[in-house]
């Protein structure tokens, strides 16, 4: 199976051109698609959401000669590799070193019909509802209408379907929940706030949240549940890879840090 051919698979999920979309549309920026062509046959495809020097490791164990990743291996211009050091260019140039190939899917990813930040409101409880950031191909960001309960048991189901334990969460934990929104990754900023005030959430969910946007939200009367950045989006990308990996044509495997969840 040719790198290429693995890559259109990849794009009837989420093409490249809705990155692009994104960027133009909210000024922001990715690279996301074929990042490093080593030109051999594929042998199998390692998913992961970091280009780290742990999922090199499995890929080499795996005797697999591509990675797939969420984040992008190379976000902007390379200035050096120190091949001393344990950085996302040290995984790039030992992936060089091997012959592993590395296709990101970044922006495209998060806002595909069925995208990180999809799988994000599927494992809250919620399906439908509204979605901020709307794009013609998908979209990034929802409000949406959960079964009712309380922040604690909110909180307890979000850890078991994400398994995770690293959540901080601010709010009393018997405010009822009817309505959440929730981005995936580092999602919070003034035009998602105000979103999830306009549309009526009573759960903030993002990662990488500052001190005063936790502290605007707990004002206006919404609780706040910060994941990690890993596990807001590693349980997304896991069902982008359980779809796809039989269209595949090669092994493949989902690699995950359970360090960062």
């Amino acid at each position: 199976m040719k790198l290429t051919e693995i890559f259109a698979k990849l794009e009837k999920i989420a093409p490249v051109s809705l990155s692009e979309e994104f960027c133009k549309k909210f000024e922001m920026y990715d690279n996301s698609g074929i990042l490093l062509n080593c030109g051999k046959e594929i042998t199998g495809a390692l998913f992961s959401l970091d280009l780290s020097m742990k999922a090199v490791e499995e890929a080499k164990r795996l005797k697999y000669n591509l990675i797939v990743t969420h984040h992008p291996a190379i976000y902007y211009g390379v200035k050096k590799f120190d091949l001393t050091e344990n950085t996302v260019n040290t995984a790039v140039a030992e992936c060089i070193k091997n012959g592993i190939s590395v296709i990101s899917m970044h922006l495209n990813f998060d806002a595909a019909p069925q995208g990180i930040d999809y799988w994000l409101m599927r494992g809250l409880g919620g399906n439908g509802g509204k979605c901020a950031a709307v794009l013609e191909g998908g979209g990034y960001g929802r409000v949406y209408s959960v079964a009712e309960q309380t922040l604690n048991d909110f909180v307890n189901g979000l850890k078991r379907e994400f398994g995770t334990q690293r959540v901080m969460v601010f709010g009393a934990y018997d405010k009822k929940i009817n309505k959440v929104a929730s981005f995936c990754g580092a999602g919070c900023d003034e035009f998602n706030m105000n979103f999830a005030v306009k549309n009526g959430a009573d759960v903030f969910v993002s990662s990488d949240m500052k001190h005063h946007e936790i502290a605007e939200l707990t004002a206006r009367g919404i609780a706040v549940a910060v994941m990690t950045h890993y596990a807001s989006e590693s349980y997304g990308l896991n069902k982008i890879y359980e779809k796809i990996k039989q269209e595949l044509n090669v092994p493949a495997e989902f690699f995950r840090d359970d360090e960062l969840i």
